[in-house]
């Protein structure tokens, strides 16, 4: 779900991100992440969570995540999408070129780390990380749950775009404050082909980190016919560090004894 872009910014194409924009194919193209001209929805999303010009002068996010295995830490570099995952038995990482896997013992990793290594921060950094390039705005019908009222921007992918250049997302948001609240999302990574089956995620417990507004918790919720149903499971993020000075580069560099994975 690596999703990095190139540069879109000309006044004719102020209304490009929507279906009928002429299509680019990403995958010939030097990307690079950039402000670009957002819809006026998405726009208000970005306001009301600290600014999308706040957001693209970090370089740097961590979080760590309470499992009832240990903590997972991840370091994130925001401008090329470089990552570590450090869990108690593994290391994951992504170094601009490679996913590697390292084991701390003898555990197996039941994973897929080249699924997974981006995976949970593609998530924690909505809505920001919908305003790269590359993406088509779409509206959608309001989510209606439990007698609230939820507008939706239907997020797509310019081809190229990414491992899953076919994943959808839709974010729903609170119409008086325009926070985000809601997550649309279909999982694409496996099949290679644009699914209609969404899954769902709450977010709530803003918290004001550097300026910018992020989650501090994510339920996610059973679904049927598209719709969030009932309750699943929590994921708590904590010691949250967004920073404007980028991490250490030699961290995302594999170890000699990683496995690099195909």
């Amino acid at each position: 779900m690596k999703h990095v872009f190139a540069v879109v910014i000309l006044l004719s194409l102020f209304n490009c991100k929507n279906k009928t924009t002429p299509s680019v194919d990403y995958s010939e193209e030097n990307l690079n992440v950039t402000t670009s001209v957002y819809p006026e929805n998405i726009s208000k999303v970005f306001k009301a969570h600290g600014g999308i010009d706040a957001w693209n002068n970090m370089q740097s996010l961590a979080f760590t995540m309470k499992k009832p295995n240990g903590d997972e830490v991840t370091t994130t570099h925001l401008k090329n999408r470089k990552s570590l995952i450090e869990m108690p038995n593994h290391t994951i990482g992504f170094d601009g070129e490679d996913v590697w896997l390292k084991s701390k013992d003898t555990t197996t990793y039941k994973g897929n780390a080249k699924f997974y290594y981006n995976l949970m921060f593609y998530f924690y950094a909505m809505p920001f990380i919908l305003g790269d390039d590359g993406i088509l705005y779409e509206d959608v019908p309001p989510l209606e749950f439990e007698g609230q009222t939820y507008p939706g921007i239907k997020i797509a992918y310019e081809a190229g775009v990414g491992e899953s250049p076919e994943d959808e997302y839709i974010v729903y948001y609170n119409a008086e404050t325009h926070k985000m609240e809601w997550l649309g999302y279909t999982v694409t990574f496996f099949s290679k082909a644009k699914s209609k089956e969404f899954h769902f995620i709450k977010y709530s417990n803003w918290q004001t980190i550097n300026g910018l507004v992020l989650p501090e918790t994510l339920t996610w919720y059973n679904y049927e016919n598209n719709k969030p149903t009932t309750k699943r499971n929590d994921l708590k993020f904590a010691d949250i560090v967004l920073s404007s000075t980028a991490p250490e580069a030699q961290i995302f560099d594999a170890p000699e004894d990683a496995e690099i994975i195909e």
